[in-house]
């Protein structure tokens, strides 16, 4: 028997965790559509912030006599959360039930269905008169991660010119430059005076809600007409985007390309992030897990060791050259991006 298993980030904006429950009731209703999947259960949780924690999905399914997951990571951009804390998670619950079999599918990046709902998006909050589009993303410390969201602005640029889109640009609401600000600053330089800022989010959460302030703020700094689109949201379209990640995992092993991942290439500048350990979050409804001093530490409880990052569909099995100790510091320098974001959900525009 199989289950899938949403996993998302969290946040504190009470809003964005029940739309991510509702999203995985709608997902698990299109499952019971398509039988030739094999899907016997849905479940979701968070990796920290919200309930429910991944651990209680994890032993409502198996509860249930489910032993083989295969998780989908509900990310767009796929930083340390999805290359190494989701994996770590994953690694903690298999040590917690023995002989439970985990499998891991893609983040969702920028597949031509997320384009497609952004379109959608700014079609619905776009003023006919608007000149230029800002395509606003988290934000990460993963320089891979946040080329992604070029990517993706690339794709819609491409897409949307038969629209009137004369120009698209990026930014991030935190962590990452350009800021939202510094986005809008740039366009109204190169001659946009309307503009419609498109969050690259999932769900309503703090981040999204900064996206209003930030650019309120900007606009009337710059003199500009500027118009904050909705997020994606809950929809049939991304619950089918999910399973089609599930039946990709299914099939067979999953790789995504590795050519700049700060976990296995030296970057310049991240040369001490190659090979780091993977830890998982600490969730406050699961008080089993401590960090240590810096934030992360050597072991998951039950004993289960956490092994260094993989982008395998199985997070238990690094290849070699992932295997490698991770050199001095390295994981108070993996750390950053999750004490990072979870310094950005604490800290609410509200």
């Amino acid at each position: 028997m199989t289950a899938l298993l949403i996993v998302g980030h969290g946040t504190r904006d009470a809003s964005g965790a029940q739309e991510f429950r509702r999203f995985t009731a709608r997902v698990g209703r299109r499952a019971a559509q398509r039988p030739e999947l094999g899907i016997d259960a849905v479940g979701g949780g968070f990796i920290e912030l919200s309930p429910p924690p991944l651990k209680e999905a994890v032993s409502g399914l198996v509860g249930e006599g489910l032993r083989d997951l295969i998780a989908v990571p509900l990310i767009l951009l796929a930083a340390g959360h999805a290359k190494g804390d989701i994996p770590a998670a994953l690694a903690r619950e298999r040590a917690r039930h023995p002989g439970l079999r985990t499998r891991y599918a893609r983040p969702l990046g920028p597949h031509p269905v997320i384009l497609d709902l952004l379109r959608e998006r700014l079609a619905e909050s776009r003023r006919p008169d608007a000149d230029a589009v800002l395509l606003v993303g988290r934000g990460t410390t993963d320089p891979d991660a946040n080329a992604d969201l070029y990517r993706a602005g690339r794709l819609l640029w491409e897409t949307t010119r038969d629209l009137g889109v004369e120009q698209v640009e990026q930014a991030f609401v935190s962590l990452a430059r350009p800021s939202v600000a510094e986005g809008l600053a740039r366009l109204r330089r190169l001659g946009a005076r309307r503009v419609t800022v498109l969050p690259f989010f999932l769900f309503p959460g703090v981040l999204p809600d900064r996206i209003l302030t930030q650019s309120a703020t900007a606009a009337a700094e710059l003199g500009m007409d500027v118009t904050v689109a909705g997020v994606i949201g809950d929809c049939d379209a991304l619950a089918d985007l999910v399973l089609e990640r599930y039946a990709e995992a299914a099939g067979g092993p999953v790789f995504v390309n590795c050519d700049a991942c700060v976990y296995r290439i030296a970057l310049p500048g991240f040369e001490h992030r190659v090979g780091a350990a993977q830890h998982p979050h600490d969730h406050p409804d699961d008080p089993s897990h401590a960090h240590g001093a810096a934030g992360h530490g050597g072991h998951a409880p039950d004993g289960a060791h956490v092994h260094p990052h993989t982008h395998s569909h199985d997070p238990a099995r690094a290849p070699a050259h992932a295997q490698a100790p991770a050199p001095a510091g390295a994981g108070a320098g993996q750390g950053r991006d999750s004490a990072e974001s979870r310094h950005a959900e604490s800290s609410s525009v509200r």
